[in-house]
Order: structure tokens, then C-alpha cells, then sequence
């Protein structure tokens, strides 16, 4: 059995393809296929609040693509999301029913607290020690999703409109971030120890680039000190000499100002990378939708 799920988000949009494994007492899933697609939907709909003509012609096209696959790969169930610069764009309602029309996709477009709320139903606290507590951070393109666990329970969650390409773009507001650190500040006062779990590509790119060990957490120094690295070249450079993609060597310094940022202000000193994000957490969502329903 396969499931898949798409992640229609303001820097890529994400295709995967999931095989799901059932044992006796669960039910899991190990990734077949991830596909991903730069096509940085948030420059329109952050700077013009619509989509060019040439932009919704290209995510048609790659739903189009995408539903090939699902149908080559003889997928069961899917998801399909889309996020920040669909909410913002005013053309959002009109490509879904598009979508819908011409590449047989249910597409949905969902608010950032529903966002969160996939994002940790991912299950990343599973191989996290329950009895501590975690502020999970996912950075988008075009928002940053933050929720607070506190001894495995849910304490807080909330999004908010601080995202790379908003950043780049020049269009995140200091009221925005005052508010997100205001959030933290409020939430996180109680608690004297916290620790982050950061999920998304940029977070994992990052991870990767501090050739930390596997499942160890990255610290907020070596976090620190891999901005400044990765700040003293040039884009070009970035992209020559360190081998980052082209959509990818321009986001990863505001996702680092982000994360720095926010585990500053929560005064949280390391932060887990468990690589997942958004459509591992729509897996699971599917997951407990179907063996739910048959138990």
C-alpha cells in the first residue's frame, strides 16, 4: 500500500511517495519517492498577492506530473496542501478548482495553525525523550510555525508571517517578529530548560553543512558560527564553491537569522534535526485517518 503527499509551498512544492508497513501493533511508513520543484510561488504572492499567468501555468503542470506518478505508483490515498503564498494569493481559490480541473488533485489550502499541527504530528518527539520539553520550529518560504511541548503535551501553537522569501523580498514587518517573540517569551517563561526540534529543508541543509553526528542535536554556537561561514560568500559562491542549489543559497541565510532568532529568544541552547517536515506529518495524517477508521 502507498500513500503520497503534496506540499504546495512559497519556495518548492513536494511530492511524496510513501510505502506503508504494517506489523502487527503499528502502522508506519518508509519514504519511496520525494520529489521537489523550486518554483517559488511566494515572490508572486508576497509582492503582488497573485500568481502570474506563468507561475500558475507551471504548478498546473507539476500536479499534472505529480498525479502521473501517484497513478504509476499506484498510490491509495493522498494529501494535498498548500500553504503560505497561497493563502496570500488572491488567484489561490481559482488555481484549486484549476488544479482539480486539469491534473485530477484535491488540493487544499490550509491555515497556518493546521500547518503546525501536521508538522508535529510528523511524530519527531517519538525519538525524543517525553519527559523534556521541545519547541518544535518549522521555516517556510513564507511562514514559520512554532508549537511548545511540554512533558509530550501539547502547550502552545501558533504561525506566524515570517518566512525566507517574505525576507528576501523585504517584506517581513517588525510587528510580525515582535509578536513571534512576544509568543516565546510568553510561553516558554515557565519552563527552565527547553530544547528546539527543527524540521523543514532548510534546517536539514544546515545540519548537514555542520557535519554534526547523526541524531546528535546542533548547538546554537555551532548554529551561530555556521551563519557567519556560510555569510562570508557570495551568493555566487555559496553556489560554485560550497555546492548549494541555486534555490537554496539565497533562503538558507534568513532561515539562519530565523532559527537564531527564535532559539535565542527562548533561550534554548541546542536544537534536534529529526528530517521531517510538513509531508511526513501528512503521511501520518493519513495513517491515523484509515487504521483509525478500520480499528
Amino acid at each position: 500500500m502507498r500513500y503520497a503527499a503534496i506540499d504546495i509551498g512559497s519556495n518548492a512544492v513536494r511530492l511524496l511517495i510513501a510505502d506503508i508497513i504494517e506489523n502487527n501493533t503499528s502502522v508506519s511508513f518508509k519514504k519511496n519517492t520525494l520529489i521537489r520543484v523550486p518554483l517559488r510561488l511566494g515572490d508572486d504572492a508576497f509582492l503582488d498577492k497573485h500568481l502570474s499567468d506563468r507561475k500558475s501555468t507551471d504548478l498546473v503542470k507539476s500536479m499534472q506530473a505529480f498525479r502521473n506518478l501517484m497513478d504509476v505508483y499506484k498510490v491509495t490515498d493522498y494529501l494535498a496542501y498548500a500553504t503560505s503564498a497561497l493563502r496570500e494569493a488572491k488567484n489561490g481559490d481559482e488555481l484549486v478548482k484549476r488544479i482539480s480541473l486539469e491534473a485530477n488533485i484535491n488540493l487544499e489550502i490550509i491555515p497556518g495553525q493546521k500547518e503546525a499541527q501536521i508538522i508535529y504530528s510528523s511524530h519527531a518527539e517519538q525519538t525524543i525523550d517525553k519527559s523534556k520539553n521541545y519547541l518544535y520550529i518549522d521555516v517556510g518560504g513564507g511562514s514559520t510555525e512554532l508549537s511548545l511541548f511540554a512533558a509530550g503535551e501539547l502547550w502552545a501553537s501558533k504561525s506566524f508571517n515570517i518566512g525566507t522569501i517574505r525576507m528576501l523580498d523585504n517584506l517581513d514587518r517588525e510587528e510580525t517578529w515582535n509578536e513571534m517573540k512576544d509568543f516565546i517569551r510568553e510561553n516558554t517563561r515557565q519552563f527552565k530548560l527547553i530544547s528546539g526540534i527543527g524540521t523543514g529543508g532548510n534546517i536539514n541543509k544546515l545540519y548537514k553543512l555542520s557535519e554534526e553526528k547523526d541524531k546528535m542535536p546542533l548547538t546554537f554556537i555551532k548554529l551561530k558560527a555556521l551563519y557567519t561561514y556560510l555569510n562570508s560568500f557570495s551568493l555566487k559562491d555559496r553556489i560554485n564553491v560550497l555546492g548549494l542549489n541555486q534555490d537554496r543559497a539565497d533562503v538558507i541565510i534568513p532561515a539562519c537569522e530565523i532559527y537564531l532568532t527564535i532559539l535565542k529568544t527562548a533561550n534554548i541552547k541546542s536544537i534536534y534535526i529529526p528530517t521531517v517536515g510538513l509531508v511526513d506529518g501528512m503521511i501520518q495524517t493519513l495513517i491515523e485517518k484509515n487504521f483509525t477508521k478500520q480499528s
